[in-house]
């Protein structure tokens, strides 16, 4: 059974900052590349940015700069720090693996952010 229980949304001016965090099952964590994805009303979801399990990580465009991913792998947890937030990055959050068969399995809820401009 998948379990990511996603955590940290919420309301924010343009300009302002969120720390998300993601809690996982460690058959989904354990030696996994990491990542945060997220999906914006009418859009498909997208990769936001990854990190391995010795913490290299690596950012879409949009991120650069502005977020970072971390991990803990002794609590099975990931962050995304989001700093100077925009309204397009409003959008709902959610972590999980970057391998296909396992990330295929299911989703968490996602937590929502929203930047108001």
């Amino acid at each position: 059974q998948v379990q990511l229980v996603e955590s940290g949304g919420g309301l924010v001016q343009a300009g302002g900052s969120l720390r998300l965090s993601c809690a996982a099952s460690g058959s989904i964590f354990s030696g996994s590349v990491m990542g945060w994805y997220r999906q914006a009303p009418g859009k498909q979801r997208e990769l936001v940015a990854t990190i391995t399990s010795g913490g290299s990580t690596g950012y879409a465009d949009s991120a650069k700069g502005r977020f970072t991913i971390s991990r803990d792998n002794a609590k099975n947890t990931v962050y995304l720090q989001m700093n100077s937030l925009k309204p397009e990055d409003t959008a709902v959050y959610y972590c999980n693996t970057v391998v296909a068969a396992i990330r295929d399995r299911g989703w968490g809820q996602g937590t929502q952010v929203t930047v108001s401009s």
